[in-house]
């Protein structure tokens, strides 16, 4: 009777264990590997657009023909190389001669000119160091009021759309999820925005999760009133849009 009781309970503690089931090994997987496979494929097509500036060069010293096989990441390494020669081509007084002749002749043409110039403004304030665009992330009520958003900081209104705003506004981009590429370009008054003490990586991750991921918080408030925090409106995508 003794044995028949310890065979009993024996089988209940065995019964009564329930080990991880398939669903929980197929999610841990798909944890591990997907971050993994999309970071390894955004990789490679970068990798893969930067290497067809291997088409510029004749093709007797392409890497196929020298080596006898192709090297992936050669072409990536010779645009990065341009782009440095060029930048630093470009900050002596002969690069600069070279490109300002470089860009009349864009000017001459018609097609070329308004799209090149277009493109040009948009790098240049974007990419300056000294320019505000996309170096601040906002807290705005879009689209109703009561539902709150992330957008970032662009400038502010300029040329004749200023003349037809009363009021101190800035522009602001707000991204959509989870393509932050694509979005919706506001004109809005700056006391309705709040500055956020957020970097831009962080919020753009944020926007990217879905709001999964959220940011790290801070000591203080997490936000502060725009108000004060703004640029004045003599900032360079005003000076840009008045001229």
């Amino acid at each position: 009777m003794r044995l028949r009781r310890r065979e009993l309970k024996f089988y209940a503690a065995v019964f009564a264990f329930k080990p991880p089931t398939f669903k929980r090994y197929f999610i841990t997987g798909l944890l591990i590997w997907v971050p993994l496979v999309i970071t390894i494929w955004v990789l490679s097509l970068i990798i893969s657009v930067m290497d067809q500036s291997l088409l510029l060069l004749p093709e007797a010293i392409h890497p196929k023909n020298v080596l006898g096989f192709n090297l992936p990441g050669v072409g990536a390494a010779l645009t990065l190389a341009t782009i440095f020669v060029s930048g630093v081509l470009a900050t002596n007084l002969i690069g600069q001669k070279l490109w300002r002749s470089w860009e009349q002749v864009l000017a001459r043409i018609p097609v070329v000119n308004s799209l090149y110039n277009a493109v040009k403004q948009v790098s240049d304030t974007i990419l300056s160091p000294n320019g505000n665009a996309f170096r601040k992330a906002l807290l705005v009520e879009y689209p109703r009021k009561g539902s709150w958003t992330i957008a970032f900081l662009t400038g502010h209104p300029g040329g004749d759309v200023a003349n037809h705003l009363r009021g101190d506004y800035v522009s602001v981009y707000v991204p959509t999820t989870p393509n932050p590429t694509s979005g919706f370009f506001l004109m809005m008054k700056s006391e309705e925005v709040v500055e956020l003490k957020m970097s831009v990586d962080e919020a753009l991750k944020y926007i990217v999760s879905m709001g999964v991921v959220p940011p790290r918080s801070t000591a203080k408030t997490g936000a502060q009133a725009h108000s004060g925090a703004l640029p004045t409106s003599s900032s360079p995508t005003q000076t840009s849009g008045n001229s």
